[in-house]
């Protein structure tokens, strides 16, 4: 579709690949891949800059002297300075934040006009009662181009681009470039909302096979009709549960800034995972009434957590853990010992335990469903997600449930680019740049 409006050349809707990686090789293979499937505009990402100054748009704009170049510098002081440099380094289009002050937009408006450069003012972060106020205030100033940007942050939380869109097209005939998650799915309908520039970062950067992702979104775009997208979806709060069982927990302790799994129970189910919310119980060493009686308190699908202090006598076996089956729990937790672990391996429910004994205790009653638990430190409370796999179980407060589900998936999703590029021959080492990296 050929559409020739508003200072901004065709074809439209426009395609912008955002190169979000902090290594300048792996970003001009990105961009390669891009081109190939149809981007028309390559953007130097704010990491990006950040890690390699204004070489990276240099760089682009030797690769790619055809191609239409932004740099995502989200301008907030000294726009004047900021945006000379960008236009000699070779990029047509520079990033200013809309939160920045009306002095320093302006200064970017006039450099802009000097060297023929495009300004687009970003309003990430601008509240969505402020929003239309401030992109009239932009288009005031005199910028070309209004960004509409939901950050990564805030999808990990479920927000995405469209409703912003649609309050800014409300205000303003300029183009608009969304960015946010987007990915073959939902292009379609941001360009239905009102974006005319649609930018897309981790639906490429994170394909195995960037041109194939590309050219999806391209025929999306120019079909109107949203495809199937295999990456970068973010999921809601009924997928939590499914979301978790697409990861590992090595992925989920990335996403989690390292943390590690609980201390003391592991898998003796190897090979079974579990993913739910749980109903916790508390009961003294050995002592396994009330982790019995919780069984029947747990939801289909929850995870029965139990807190005997980490120490034996067995409070679960096979004739709990087929009372369990019959609940239709999705798995157990065991702060303490467990029996006939082979059993319950062939019955199928994943049982997670700090130990293995032969001998039980006795069914005294003391202790509490329901109670908060304190595991190697930890807080565990009902309705906290719990997700365990071969290596350890993780706790998901449920108040960030989401977000770290949604962390993960991209954790995991960014790990299936890097394991493309080594296995085209590429090392770690190389890939991560370590020696550019480590502290001197």
């Amino acid at each position: 579709m050929e559409k020739a409006i508003r200072g901004v050349d065709g074809p439209w809707p426009v395609l912008q690949a955002a190169l979000d990686f902090i290594d300048l090789e792996r970003a001009l293979r990105l961009a390669g891949e891009a081109v190939a499937g149809g981007a028309d505009w390559l953007e130097a990402g704010t990491p990006l800059i950040k890690a390699e100054g204004l070489e990276a748009v240099r760089r682009l704009r030797a690769a790619f002297p055809d191609r239409t170049i932004v740099a995502d510098l989200k301008t907030m002081d000294a726009g004047r300075t900021e945006f000379e440099a960008a236009a000699n380094a070779g990029a047509n289009v520079a990033v200013v934040l809309a939160a920045a002050s009306d002095s320093t937009i302006g200064q970017c408006v006039e450099a802009g006009r000097k060297y023929g450069q495009r300004v687009c003012c970003d309003t990430i972060g601008i509240a969505a009662e402020r929003l239309g106020a401030r992109v009239a205030e932009a288009v005031r100033l005199g910028v070309d181009i209004i960004g509409v940007h939901v950050p990564i942050d805030d999808q990990m939380r479920g927000g995405d681009p469209l409703a912003r869109v649609k309050a800014a097209r409300a205000e303003t005939d300029l183009p608009l470039a969304a960015a946010g998650g987007v990915t073959s799915e939902t292009a379609p309908s941001l360009v239905e909302a009102g974006a005319d520039i649609v930018i897309v970062g981790g639906a490429l950067h994170k394909a195995e096979d960037a041109s194939r992702a590309a050219r999806d979104i391209r025929l999306a775009l120019d079909s109107g009709k949203p495809r199937a997208a295999g990456l970068g979806k973010k999921i809601g709060p009924s997928g939590i549960r499914d979301a978790l069982l697409q990861v590992s927990t090595s992925n989920l302790s990335d996403a989690m800034h390292h943390r590690p799994c609980l201390a003391g129970p592991v898998s003796r189910t190897p090979g079974l995972r579990i993913a739910g919310q749980a109903q916790t119980v508390r009961s003294a060493p050995g002592d396994w009434n009330k982790v019995v009686q919780a069984i029947d308190q747990t939801q289909p699908g929850g995870i029965l957590v139990a807190d005997t202090g980490g120490v034996p006598p067995a409070v679960f076996g096979e004739l709990a853990a087929q009372s369990a089956i019959n609940r239709k729990l999705g798995g157990v937790v065991i702060h303490g010992g467990i029996r006939d672990a082979d059993v319950s391996t062939k019955l199928g429910l994943p049982i997670f335990a700090t130990l293995i004994c032969s001998h039980a205790g006795e069914p005294k009653g003391f202790g509490e469903i329901g109670a908060e638990l304190v595991i190697d430190g930890r807080p565990v409370r009902p309705g906290d997600w719990i997700f365990g796999d071969d290596d350890g179980v993780m706790v998901l407060p449920r108040e960030a449930a989401l977000e770290y589900a949604n962390r993960a998936l991209d954790v995991a999703e960014s790990e299936r680019r890097l394991a493309a590029e080594i296995r085209s021959g590429r090392t770690l080492s190389e890939l991560a740049n370590l020696k550019k990296w480590e502290k001197r």
